[in-house]
């Protein structure tokens, strides 16, 4: 009898132990878990990470990420509005924002990765299609003075969307589906964006024109200055010389009358004197050895000759 009841609390403990075991789980702080009872679902989800309590071997708990996760698409090669293949490798990140809905309508991570694949891809396939290619290469922010400074806007004019508003407007478009699938769609980056390879050499040769005439137009700019500067230079060196020979011809000016009042001063000293070195000068410039000299008796350059006899 003892034995019996021996076994039968011993019974009993363990029946304790597996309802407790079955009864109560863990939830780990990042996830979420659904409650289903005969494999359907009973509550709301639970997302408070610690200790929970469910019905021992009736239910069972399902859980679920609650973190952001990420979504990588297949590179494709895409069509634009105006007929040019464009190479795009798209991004996103994606939380699950209702565990219940998820499970009934996705159920595994795989699956929601299918999903995502159709909806995502379809999206930017379809904004990719109705705009032209300088939108998808593009940034958002590039100002009109950007634009013009790198000679981008010439021929393709300016950028109504821009690549960021157009990953914005897929994110958009987007997270009105998602919400069926118990999924919040964070957001849409474009991580790679190349032309494919028969079009780029025909970029690269339109990328070096251009950069070539901004070269020739910065070459003309340049020559316009230095012309601009040249002209300043040989002005103002004119000014400069025509002042310096202003001011040399009034120092020469200056001179001559201080020379000749000096002249002067000395011819007052003494008049014979000045007149008879003047003449005696005048001689020695007039007179040579085979000059002959036809005068008359009273002419005043004959005055001085006259008194040596």
């Amino acid at each position: 009898m003892n034995r019996l009841i021996r076994y039968a609390l011993i019974g009993l403990v363990l029946a304790l132990i597996a309802t407790a075991w079955q009864g109560f789980y863990i939830l780990p702080e990042g996830r979420q878990a659904v409650i289903t009872q005969f494999g359907r679902p009973v509550g709301t989800p639970i997302t408070e990470a610690g200790l929970h309590f469910k019905t021992p071997f009736m239910q069972e708990a399902t859980f679920f990420e609650k973190r952001i996760q990420i979504w990588d698409g297949d590179p494709n090669q895409i069509p634009t509005n105006d007929k040019t293949f464009v190479y795009l490798d798209v991004t996103a990140r994606w939380r699950i924002s209702d565990a219940l809905v998820f499970m009934q309508a996705v159920k595994t991570i795989p699956r929601s990765m299918t999903i995502l694949d159709d909806i995502i891809d379809g999206t930017v396939r379809d904004l990719v299609n109705k705009n032209n290619l300088v939108e998808i290469i593009r940034s958002s922010d590039w100002s009109a003075e950007t634009m013009v400074n790198s000679g981008a806007q010439s021929e393709d004019g300016p950028i109504l969307y821009g690549r960021d508003k157009i990953a914005a407007l897929v994110h958009a478009t987007a997270s009105k589906i998602t919400p069926q699938y118990g999924i919040e769609l964070v957001d849409v980056m474009f991580k790679r964006v190349n032309y494919i390879e028969s079009v780029q050499a025909k970029v690269y040769d339109r990328m070096i024109s251009e950069r070539k005439r901004i070269a020739a137009e910065k070459r003309s700019q340049g020559e316009g200055q230095k012309a601009e500067i040249m002209g300043k230079v040989q002005r103002e060196l004119k000014e400069i010389t025509s002042a310096a020979n202003r001011e040399a011809q009034e120092i020469r000016g200056k001179a001559d009358a201080e020379a000749a009042k000096i002249f002067a001063e000395a011819y007052n000293q003494d008049p014979d004197f000045y007149a008879f070195s003047k003449s005696l000068e005048t001689y020695r410039k007039a007179l040579g050895k085979n000059t002959r000299l036809v005068i008359s008796s009273d002419s005043e350059f004959y005055k001085f000759l006259e008194s040596i006899k």
